[in-house]
């Protein structure tokens, strides 16, 4: 019995380790590039910037990643241990399926406490950690590189555009600047200075955090109440680099913490009056997320019961078949956490309970087909 657990646990933990690079892989081509392939056209991104995102970004992948590799392993290792008549084997050895697939729940355990983990903790700061490095790479290649051919938005109150940046030295300068004021009618009015040059340079003063745009050939109109037309052979244009490094992400309600989670809700609890508790819940969103993390860490085990089951009666050693399966039921999963998640505004719907209804409904099926093979093994 000892030598057929651990040939299980170790075809299993093998399986395991593919499926979650595979699942990793795919899921990391999808999210990095969508944040960083704008930035790396631009030419103005660091090779090491791309290892640093890869880094960041894979603990809040492993969130799916592990849950989709666990479901995928159980379906091909038992599967092929089908297919392959071991299971018959084991049965004329009076062994029951139960206490076969014993240690692949208990590694299924094991893979929901590394999920809580991941999910609760390592998950949400990754990806923090992840925002706040793409924001820092967009800043750079804005204030430092000054992207050609694209509208720059990263400087509050400025637009530029540069239509030909080489090492510096460009051509073809536009600068919109908006000047906001209040009169004392309380009337907010807004005022703008158009820049244009034919040529000008780069120069980053990076202790100072200043960048100066060296013009030549320019032309400045403003408009407002005092509009005029001004045109100089040369204009040095300021621009204070601290408005763009500064800026920080601020994680929203999806990419908090247990810990940050757990406050955010008594805080919001703490100012909601007694009367309209019931009526208004605003910290209904932060409740469905932790609700969703927790959900999300029992995935592993409920994929797990459903997956070995699937796997004795799909009865087939392709590789293929088993990823497809996996694939579907991790639709089917993650479709109620996707709707739990939308109606997050509307409690009416009760999307927490929602939240917690693929794992019951994975872990009732799971047990029936596990008690009917165990029945037929």
């Amino acid at each position: 019995m000892k030598t057929l657990h651990k040939y299980l646990a170790r075809q299993v933990l093998a399986a395991l380790s593919l499926t979650v690079v595979v699942f990793t892989l795919v899921l990391l081509v999808g999210n990095l590039l969508r944040e960083i392939l704008t930035l790396l056209v631009t030419g103005g991104v660091r090779p090491v910037l791309v290892l640093e995102a890869i880094g960041l970004i894979v603990p809040f992948l492993w969130v799916y990643a592990l849950p989709m590799g666990l479901l995928t392993a159980t379906l091909l290792v038992f599967g092929r241990f089908s297919a392959d008549q071991e299971l018959t084997a084991a049965r004329a050895s009076g062994l029951s399926l139960i206490s076969l697939v014993t240690p692949i729940l208990l590694i299924s355990l094991a893979c929901c406490g590394l999920s809580a983990w991941i999910n609760l903790e390592l998950g949400p700061r990754s990806r923090v950690a992840y925002k706040n490095l793409i924001y820092r790479a967009r800043y750079e290649v804005a204030t430092v590189q000054l992207p050609e051919k694209t509208y720059i938005h990263d400087f509050p109150g400025y637009l530029c555009y540069v239509d030909r940046n080489r090492d510096g030295y460009l051509d073809n300068v536009s600068i919109m600047q908006f000047e906001t004021s209040t009169n004392k009618a309380g009337v907010i009015t807004t005022n703008s200075t158009m820049t244009q040059a034919r040529t000008g340079r780069v120069v980053v003063d990076l202790p100072n955090q200043q960048l100066y745009l060296d013009l030549t050939n320019v032309v400045r109109s403003s408009s407002g109440p005092h509009e005029n037309t001004a045109t100089s052979r040369t204009f040095t244009y300021p621009i204070d680099l601290k408005m763009a490094t500064n800026e920080v992400y601020h994680p929203k309600i999806s990419d908090m913490t247990c810990g940050q989670l757990v406050a955010q809700i008594r805080e919001l609890r703490a100012a909601l009056p007694a009367e309209s508790e019931l009526k208004n819940d605003p910290a209904l969103p932060a409740r469905v997320e932790l609700n969703r993390q927790f959900a999300f860490s029992f995935a592993s085990f409920s994929f797990a019961l459903v997956g070995i089951p699937l796997g004795i009666r799909v009865h087939r050693r392709e590789t293929n078949i088993g990823i497809v399966v996996g694939l579907v039921l991790s639709v089917v999963y993650y479709s109620f956490v996707l709707l739990g998640a939308g109606l997050s505004a509307h409690p009416e719907f009760h999307p927490t309970l929602i939240l917690w209804l693929p794992n019951l409904l994975f872990l009732g099926v799971g047990a029936v087909l596990l008690w009917r093979a165990n029945r037929g093994f």
